[in-house]
C-alpha cells in the first residue's frame, strides 16, 4: 500500500480483486458512472472523472483497511467484516454474493447436533466467528480457553473431513453443490452474508463519500423497480392506481380525449407480470416497460 500514500487528492476505494464477487462489483461501478480502466491488473486503478483510485485486494483484507481508514470505502462481505471484528460502517446490501456461513459434518458421521463436536476438531478459513460459535455454545466467556479444536485451512476447507484433518468444518454455502459432492451436511448457520458497501468511520473525502454511496443506491434501486407506462380511462383510475400506486405517487398526465389519461410508475420488477395482468383486466391499453438504468430516492 505504499503506493497510495501518494494518492491523498484521490478517495481510495477497495474492491475485491478476483472471485464471486470481483465482476459484479466492477458492473456495480460502471452503472455508477465511476469510470477507470485497469491496466495490466494492475491493484490500483485511477478514475478518469472522479477523484478516487480503485484499490484491488483480497475480500478478506478489505475491512482492515476501511476499518484502519486507509480506505474510505470497500466492498466485501458481512462474513468478512465480522471475522475481522473492525468497526466500520455498513452504508448498503449490495443484494449479492449472498450465502451462509454453516457448520457442516459427514452426511454418514456420528454428529448430527452442534453441542456433539464440543472438544472435537474444526477447521475453517473463519476461525474467529467459529471460536465465537464455540464459545457461546461451551458457555464460557469471549477470550476464555475452549475445548473445542479450532484449525485454520485458507482453501479446499471442504476436503478437511474426508482427509481425516477435522471432524467438522465451518466454511461458505452458496448453492450447496460442493458441500454435498464432498459428503457434507450443515447442521447449523453461523452467518448469513451478502456482499456490502462498508465505509470508513473517518472517510478522507466525506463530500465524495456520500456521492458515491448514493449514486450506488440509485444502481440498487434502478435493478429493484421498471417503469410502467400505460393509458387508462378516468373511470378506472382509482382500481389501476391500486396496481401501480409507485414509490411515492404515480404521474397522471392528461390525453386529448377528456376521459382518458396516461400513467407512469415505478412498479417492483418481480411483480411486472402480475401488474401488467391487471391492468390489461381492469381496462388499461398501450401498456408498456422500461428498464431504468440508474435512479434516486
Amino acid at each position: 500500500m505504499d503506493l497510495v500514500n501518494h494518492l491523498t487528492d484521490r478517495l481510495l476505494f477497495a474492491v475485491p480483486k478476483k472471485g464471486r464477487l470481483y465482476e459484479k462489483c466492477i458492473t456495480l461501478l460502471k452503472g455508477s458512472d465511476i469510470s477507470f480502466n485497469r491496466n495490466n491488473r494492475l491493484d490500483i486503478a485511477l478514475c478518469t472523472n472522479l477523484p478516487i483510485a480503485l484499490v484491488f485486494l483480497p475480500a478478506a483484507d478489505i475491512p482492515t483497511f476501511v476499518g484502519e481508514g486507509r480506505c474510505s470505502l470497500g466492498i466485501t462481505g458481512v462474513d468478512q467484516v465480522k471475522e475481522s471484528g473492525v468497526d466500520v460502517e455498513l452504508a448498503l446490501d449490495l443484494a449479492f454474493g449472498k450465502c451462509k456461513l454453516q457448520l457442516q459434518v459427514p452426511q454418514n458421521g456420528p454428529y448430527k447436533e452442534p453441542k456433539q463436536l464440543i472438544g472435537k476438531t474444526i477447521v475453517s478459513s473463519f476461525t474467529n466467528l467459529t471460536r465465537q460459535y464455540f464459545e457461546e455454545l461451551e458457555g464460557v466467556k469471549p477470550g476464555e480457553p475452549i475445548q473445542t479444536k479450532i484449525k485454520y485451512v485458507g482453501g479446499s476447507v471442504e476436503a478437511s473431513c474426508a482427509l481425516g484433518v477435522a471432524d467438522a468444518i465451518v466454511d461458505l454455502v452458496e448453492s450447496g453443490e460442493t458441500m454435498r459432492a464432498a459428503g457434507l451436511t450443515d447442521i447449523d448457520t453461523l452467518v448469513t452474508t451478502s456482499a456490502h458497501l462498508i465505509k470508513s468511520k473517518h472517510p478522507s473525502h466525506p463530500e465524495l463519500a456520500e456521492t458515491i454511496t448514493s449514486r450506488i443506491a440509485g444502481v440498487l434501486l434502478a435493478q429493484k423497480y421498471v417503469l410502467c407506462n400505460y393509458n387508462a380511462p378516468r373511470d378506472i383510475l382509482p382500481g389501476v392506481l391500486q396496481l401501480t400506486p409507485g414509490r411515492r405517487a404515480a404521474t397522471i398526465s392528461p390525453l386529448e380525449e377528456s376521459d382518458w389519461v396516461a400513467v407512469s410508475s415505478m412498479i417492483e420488477k418481480k411483480e411486472k407480470g402480475k401488474i401488467m395482468d391487471g391492468l390489461k383486466k381492469a381496462g388499461a391499453s398501450d401498456i408498456l416497460l422500461f428498464d431504468i438504468s440508474n435512479a434516486r430516492e
